[in-house]
């Protein structure tokens, strides 16, 4: 979690550094800074154990009843909690969270090496006893700790005014909501601790307690996030980017209201295949409702509402991330039909933005990350700058094998917003031939000879993908043959099966993902560098997609009470419409036309999270809410044919390797197991379907 960008840098050399980008505010004393030292040094020698341990964070000299009877050593101590969070960026190597690499939106050969666990998760590795960096159970109820011993003890500090009273509150609130929130999706229900410390040297039935239910989770979660709200600032510094806002708070709640109201977790057919039988075992109690509660959508459209209405000195406070069109910008598609409002001007229609800009230039450090717009609560990321290598051409000092599957490239629309499989004739999609001549459009250079599937494809598809033939700028390198190179996969090509040094380091599927990727971005050669990046851990778009999503669900209207008003809400196509439409429009995509049923819509909102959030994080979530996981992961993993020539590459296969046949579907990975060490201790302490054993 990004809370001010604090990381554990006293080990590697960096300690000066660390103390600077946490105390940008503060003037530093030599005891302050032994504080500060001794908190990150003992943290970081700790091992994940379970959330009963006490943990000794402090030195001799820095006693725990000095820290708090001074504000700015309180304040420390809670950032010192914040930094217990990962980098929410870290998606892949020494991963915190399953992600992108545990669903059908990714694939890589070089998990052994490079420790990228989500891999080992979906390919049955992951046990209840090795959990590799999955295993965030312990450091998790270490942050619950943290707060609870500054909700105990925050009174003792005599010098704290009423102004920092309230923002270690708020904020420490919302670190505890968060904390609990990260074990809800990943292991689902938590164990509440609400403000109780647990004691030491107590007797095993002291710390026995059961999990709560999801209900009960959910609705404490929320209601913390409430609480942290009515604390935390609209808005916060430049230099504080990162920091929880309202803002924050309003947007993880309008994310789990819409978990919550999901087939998973929402009775129907989904809960009870999955959860039917998953009883609490003190009480009998099913962990996850297993009666259908419409109302619940109604809740989570009002939650995403609230987070649209939002206003800040300037009018709306959070807006879709837009670049406006120049000359290089090209026009959109004519003869589109569809959709009445698509040539008007934005944000009622698609014109006037540059659609590739727009989307790509949030991702690649284009744009200045702090004042995006679009970031509801996001962070600079060094995970996403740093992993980008596992995408860069092997002869150019990356690892060529971060690779996006088929059914990620076919669901990407054609320009007009045509399914491939039923193209217009304007913009055909053909799976024969290469384009002619090449075109350069928003800064992107399309080569010619590019195969035709390639061709006329939306923008998020070149502001994402990496493909045989792409041209990679690199231009920050100025080392002859280290730039401006055109990279292609075919078996005997450079970077192909057949090319690289070492066996695993080529993409399986013949695309690597280049969504992070800035132009100037470059590994090898003379002044390489990497532009910084920015996360959004939740944007806006997420937004705009939940509350129509929340709304399409409904079918009798429902008032709702948000911050002391009634609301009603019922599946109002206008208002769907709004919404969805303005994510497509800033694509350069038509939208809905209104004429669309329940199913229809559902089954674009899933086609357009999936494409939209590739490789944030989203997908690995959605399709277990949607009770689709099976189905969805039980698709093949497919890709170009990269035991081939170019003649015969451009054929759409399941790429000979077994580690793809090895992947398994299993009804138990909708949940991560909690550590076994854990179950073991506690006895009312109950582990997830399937991983019993």
């Amino acid at each position: 979690m990004k809370m001010l960008n604090y990381y554990k840098q006293c080990l590697n050399g960096k300690t000066i550094k660390f103390k600077q980008r946490i105390f940008q505010k503060h003037t530093f004393n030599k005891s302050l800074f032994t504080f500060i030292f001794s908190i990150v040094l003992l943290s970081s020698l700790f091992s994940c154990k379970d959330y009963l341990s006490i943990d000794s964070y402090f030195s001799d000299e820095i006693k725990l009843d000095s820290v708090f009877a001074n504000t700015r050593y309180i304040k420390a101590y809670m950032w010192g909690a914040a930094n217990m969070f990962p980098d929410e960026g870290n998606l892949l190597n020494q991963n915190y969270t399953p992600g992108p690499l545990a669903t059908d939106e990714a694939f890589t050969s070089f998990f052994t090496i490079h420790n990228y666990n989500g891999m080992r998760y979906v390919l049955g590795e992951i046990t209840a006893s090795s959990m590799y960096s999955l295993n965030t159970w312990g450091n998790l109820y270490r942050v619950i700790r943290k707060c609870n011993t500054i909700f105990t003890r925050i009174d003792e500090a005599k010098d704290m005014k009423t102004k920092d009273r309230f923002e270690i509150l708020g904020t420490t609130r919302f670190i505890r909501a968060y904390a609990y929130y990260n074990i809800l999706v990943d292991y689902g229900p938590p164990i509440l601790l609400g403000d109780e410390i647990m004691e030491s040297n107590e007797q095993i039935e002291y710390y026995d307690r059961p999990r709560s239910t999801y209900d009960e989770a959910v609705e404490y979660i929320c209601n913390e996030l409430e609480e942290a709200a009515t604390y935390l600032p609209l808005t916060v510094p430049l230099m504080e980017f990162g920091t929880p806002t309202k803002g924050a708070a309003y947007g993880l709640i309008a994310r789990i209201r819409l978990l919550h109201a999901s087939p998973l977790y929402n009775g129907g057919d989904a809960a009870r295949r999955t959860f039917g039988d998953w009883k609490r075992s003190t009480d009998g109690v099913n962990y996850v409702s297993q009666n259908y509660d419409e109302k619940r959508w109604a809740v989570a459209a009002a939650a995403a509402k609230r987070v649209m209405d939002m206003q800040g000195a300037g009018g709306q406070l959070y807006k879709l991330h837009t670049i406006q069109s120049d000359s290089e910008t090209p026009p959109l598609p004519q003869g589109v039909t569809s959709d009445p409002n698509y040539y008007l001007e934005w944000p009622d229609g698609a014109a006037g933005i540059d659609p590739l800009k727009s989307y790509s230039d949030m991702f690649t450090g284009e744009s200045v990350i702090p004042v995006n717009t679009e970031y509801v609560w996001g962070r600079n990321s060094g995970s996403i700058r740093d992993n980008t290598q596992a995408s860069f051409p092997q002869g150019l000092s990356g690892w060529n094998g971060m690779c996006v599957t088929q059914k990620v490239i076919d669901t990407y629309s054609m320009v007009d917003g045509n399914p491939i499989d039923n193209s217009s004739p304007d913009y055909p999609y053909n799976e024969t031939g290469y384009t002619n001549t090449a075109k350069i459009f928003s800064g992107y250079r399309l080569n010619s000879g590019v195969s035709n599937m390639y061709n006329n494809r939306e923008a998020r598809f070149y502001a994402s993908i990496g493909f045989s033939e792409c041209y990679w700028p690199m231009s920050s390198s100025t080392s002859s043959g280290q730039y401006n190179q055109t990279i292609t996969y075919y078996f005997d090509s450079r970077n192909g099966k057949g090319g690289v040094a070492a066996a695993q380091d080529y993409p399986i599927t013949g695309y690597v993902l280049k969504k992070y990727i800035h132009p100037n971005d470059a590994w090898s050669g003379t002044n390489a560098r990497r532009m910084d990046k920015g996360f959004g851990i939740i944007r806006y778009a997420e937004i705009l997609l939940s509350y129509a999503e929340a709304l399409n669900n409904l079918t009798s209207s429902h008032t709702i009470e948000v911050d002391g008003v009634q609301q009603t809400y019922s599946r109002d196509m206008n208002e769907i419409m709004k919404a969805f439409n303005q994510v497509r429009y800033r694509a350069g995509l038509p939208g809905l036309n209104g004429s669309e049923d329940m199913k229809t819509v559902q089954q674009y909102i899933e086609k357009e999270r999936m494409v939209e959030f590739l490789f944030e994080n989203r997908r690995y979530y959605d399709v277990r809410r949607w009770g689709i996981y099976e189905e969805s992961e039980s698709e093949p993993i497919r890709g170009m044919n990269v035991d081939g020539p170019k003649e015969v590459y451009y054929t759409k296969v399941i790429p000979n390797t077994s580690r793809i046949g090895a992947r398994i579907v299993n009804r138990r990975l909708v949940l991560m197991p909690i550590p076994l060490r854990e179950v073991r201790i506690l006895p009312s302490l109950d582990q997830n379907p399937g991983w019993e054993d």
